[in-house]
C-alpha cells in the first residue's frame, strides 16, 4: 500500500482480507469539526468515525444492515486499522 494517499470525498479503499484483494467504495463526510468515512461492505454502508483517542470505530445504522450476508469482525477492524495508518 502506498504511503501516500489523498482523501477526496469519494475513493476506494484497498483491503487484503483472507487472501483476497477487495475495493471497498468510501465516502468522506465532514460534519462541523469532526469527520466519518462511510465505506461500503458487502451492500452495507459501515460508517467509520473517530473516537477520543483517535482510534476509528464501526457504527452501522439498523435499516442499513444487509442481513443476508454478515460481515466479519476481523474485517472491519481491518479497515479501522487501515484507514488509521492511511490518516497518520
Amino acid at each position: 500500500m502506498p504511503k501516500t494517499f489523498s482523501l477526496d470525498n469519494n475513493f476506494e479503499l484497498p483491503i487484503t482480507f483472507k487472501g483476497i484483494d477487495y475495493l471497498f467504495p468510501a465516502t468522506l463526510i465532514t460534519y462541523g469539526y469532526s469527520y466519518k468515512i462511510a465505506v461500503t461492505v458487502f451492500d452495507t454502508t459501515v460508517n467509520f468515525e473517530p473516537d477520543e483517542e483517535r482510534n476509528f470505530r464501526a457504527v452501522v445504522n439498523a435499516e442499513d444492515i444487509n442481513y443476508s450476508k454478515k460481515i466479519d469482525a476481523a474485517l472491519l477492524q481491518l479497515i479501522a486499522a487501515t484507514l488509521e495508518e492511511l490518516l497518520k
